[in-house]
């Protein structure tokens, strides 16, 4: 299927006002995404530090992650607009009703990657920022232009561009790199496919018009949530892991331990009752995955700061 040659952009019928256009812009981020990129940034931050960083630190590094992810969402937006004029979960985005054109969202994509580099660079460190342009690069050329359209396992290498934040929070409080960090990139880089797979299912449909070989799209239900279920136990094994590497105590290690469990049993639940011939209801796996990696990176944050 040819989507390129059927897509249309619609033009916005209300006249645009400054505030309008403000918003078209910052939907163009990706906001929700960005809410991830905090939980994964700050409690790194404090995990590095043994206790609270530097305000203006954090302050900083959250304002240049933020510029960072941003630009890799609008540079995918610009990218995929064919795609999103055709999937009912896309096609309010402002490519594709017209609030933005192509050219302005290209202007806006490469200021934001420029301006984040930069401003990582002046108030951090050059190793943050660094990382931050890898990470843009990898989502917009290795996930957008390379990856989506050609092999289901698509999420699963394209997801190493959300690996980076831990290790951005990482080098800015300490201009280097340590084991933490890197099972905390391997942790996310685990926790992406199940996380991503379920929301596929459900918009299985909308990706296969687009020719978008999307796992969850390609796959019947029950081998999708076989996966799942590999990969969550990988994920909680990756997070056990931090336990003696980085001598975590009593909060983070209960945390773990009984926040995968759950996020386990949802996996299983999944995949049971996709065996048995019943809905799946896979965004509750999805709405799961979020509040796993949510609670985790909370204890993360917590546990340097008692003394247990």
């Amino acid at each position: 299927m040819d989507i390129s040659s059927t897509a249309h952009v619609t033009t916005p019928a209300a006249p645009r006002t400054f505030g309008r256009t403000v918003r078209a812009y910052v939907a163009l981020t990706k906001p929700r995404v960005l809410e991830l990129l905090l939980v994964t940034t700050v409690p790194v931050m404090i995990l590095a530090e043994g206790g609270l960083p530097n305000l203006w630190l954090v302050l900083a590094t959250v304002i240049g992650g933020s510029l960072s992810a941003g630009s890799a969402a609008a540079f995918n937006m610009y990218l995929d607009r064919d795609i999103d004029a055709h999937m009912q979960r896309t096609e309010n985005r402002p490519l594709v009703t017209g609030e933005v054109s192509p050219r302005g969202a290209l202007i806006f994509a490469w200021t934001l990657a420029v301006a984040s580099t930069v401003w990582l660079w002046l108030t951090t460190n050059w190793l943050a920022a660094t990382l931050s342009a890898v990470a843009i690069f990898f989502y917009v050329v290795i996930y957008t232009m390379i990856l989506k359209r050609r092999t289901e396992q698509n999420i699963v290498w394209g997801g190493i561009a959300g690996c980076f934040p831990v290790l951005i929070g990482w080098t800015a409080v300490t201009g280097s790199l340590a084991w933490p960090p890197v099972i905390l990139f391997a942790l996310v880089f685990l926790w992406t496919p199940p996380h991503y797979w379920p929301l596929s299912m459900k918009y299985k449909a909308q990706y296969d018009e687009v020719d978008v070989p999307m796992l969850g799209a390609t796959r019947s239900g029950s081998q999708v949530g076989l996966q799942v279920i590999l990969y969550a136990w990988a994920t909680v094994a990756c997070s056990l892991l931090l336990i003696p590497v980085a001598g975590m105590g009593l909060v983070y290690t209960v945390s773990a331990l009984v926040f995968g469990g759950w996020f386990i049993y949802e996996s299983h639940r999944l995949y049971n009752r996709a065996v048995r011939g019943t809905e799946p209801r896979p965004m509750r796996v999805f709405h799961a995955s979020i509040t796993y990696l949510t609670l985790l990176f909370v204890a993360i944050a917590i546990d340097p700061l008692l003394p247990f």
